[in-house]
């Protein structure tokens, strides 16, 4: 059996060295499925180990293995993502990003540097448990259409199948020291919409001579709403945001059309459909109703996140044997998404949040800001929790 002060010590052996690696990974950031040079510093991390992967997995993921004194015939795999955002970090640390417009605003570098301090702990521990442990350093979390779509459908989950998927995410939400869990459906759909609507621009002066798109789309983007606060059902969340809307006319010119970037999200994949059809549909007519026309496409993103219920209850009590009960949270349902969900659609999955927050050092800031940053001392639980819940999940 597995004694979680064991754990505790080798991760706080190995701390400084996780924390190095968070902070290469930090100023060296890469976007998504351009993680080559991140690629390769993790593959030096797993030849030091001696611990065997195959590399070039959906073009920059990789997988290792690391196996037990005896195949019990369970498997489970540990995953993390690797890219950043196209941020311009604002902070004043020396670990700052190197590229300019480039940033780990997301966590993606605790996410590594704890997968790899994790592959370290169960690497000097593969003598004393049975079964084996897939390690996933995964690309593209943040780009259509998600580096785990692909790395599944390049086998990351075959020879072997894991019996589970288990993987953390940073919570600035939540104090470092202190993890969270939910079972069930966590967290959102995702789907990219994109709009045009076209008109027939003119003198501002003369709005009766043209169509004005600018004029509709107002319209629209009102009408739109409707979906969320008339049409669907109170009881299963939703979410419609437009973020991008380009009128390129000027103070007396009516442009020629008018394009629109949104997206919407929901926890519910037959709401979700439904919903889809309903927001062509209206907008088609509103639009042509107005003397429009439209060009509609709805990129489909990410599935609903669903933590299967066995796993997380005991992800959850093996959290509290290692942390206390203190410091596992219950969370609440998150309308942001992730493409962790993938993994939850093909194998039992768990997805928890790792503290981070630290309001004495200022450490506060939402991820995808340019100020986003992390408390490092929440990097030993990273690793060491990580460790503890794979070789629980083992016995």
């Amino acid at each position: 059996m597995i004694n979680p002060e064991l754990i505790k010590k080798i991760a706080e052996k190995n701390f400084n060295e996780v924390v190095s690696i968070r902070r290469y990974l930090h100023m060296n950031p890469e976007l998504s499925f351009h993680e080559f040079e991140t690629a390769k510093f993790v593959a030096s991390k797993l030849k030091e180990m001696n611990i065997s992967f195959q590399d070039n997995v959906a073009g920059t993921g990789l997988v290792g293995i690391i196996s037990g004194k005896n195949d019990n015939g369970k498997v489970v795999a540990l995953r993390a993502d690797m890219d950043a955002l196209p941020i311009l970090e604002a902070n004043n640390v020396e670990y700052k990003s190197t590229k300019d417009g480039v940033m780990h605003a997301c966590g993606h570098d605790a996410h590594t540097a704890s997968l790899l301090g994790a592959a370290s702990i169960l690497n000097e521990l593969k003598d004393q448990f049975d079964g084996t442990i897939k390690l996933i350093f995964q690309p593209g979390e943040e780009k259509l259409p998600g580096g785990a779509s692909l790395m599944i459908k390049e086998g990351a989950l075959e020879n072997p199948k894991p019996n589970s998927v288990i993987g953390q995410h940073v919570m600035p939400l939540i104090p470092s020291g202190k993890v969270g869990f939910r079972s069930g459906i966590y967290m959102a759909s995702t789907d990219e919409l994109y709009l045009k609507v076209i008109g027939k621009g003119g003198h501002g002066a003369m709005p009766h001579l043209n169509i004005d798109p600018v004029l509709i789309t107002s319209h629209l983007i009102v009408a739109l709403q409707q979906i969320v606060s008339r049409v669907g059902n109170p009881t299963m969340p939703s979410v419609l945001s437009f973020g991008k809307v380009i009128a390129n006319g000027a103070t007396n010119v009516i442009p020629n059309e008018v394009y629109i970037e949104g997206t919407f999200r929901t926890l519910n994949e037959a709401w979700r459909a439904e919903a889809h059809q309903h927001m062509l549909d209206m907008a088609h007519q509103l639009v042509q109703s107005m003397g429009g026309r439209l060009e509609f496409e709805i990129r489909k993103g990410y599935p609903t996140l669903i933590n299967d219920e066995v796993l997380t209850a005991k992800a959850k009590s093996s959290a509290i044997e290692y942390l206390g009960n203190e410091n596992v949270l219950d969370l609440d349902i998150w309308m942001a998404a992730e493409d962790f969900s993938f993994y939850s659609q093909v194998a039992p999955a768990c997805f928890y949040r790792l503290g981070t927050r630290n309001e004495s050092r200022g450490i506060t800031s939402s991820v995808h800001t340019p100020t986003f940053d992390i408390e490092e001392e929440s990097l030993k639980i990273g690793a060491g929790l990580m460790s503890y819940l794979a070789l629980k999940e083992l016995r």
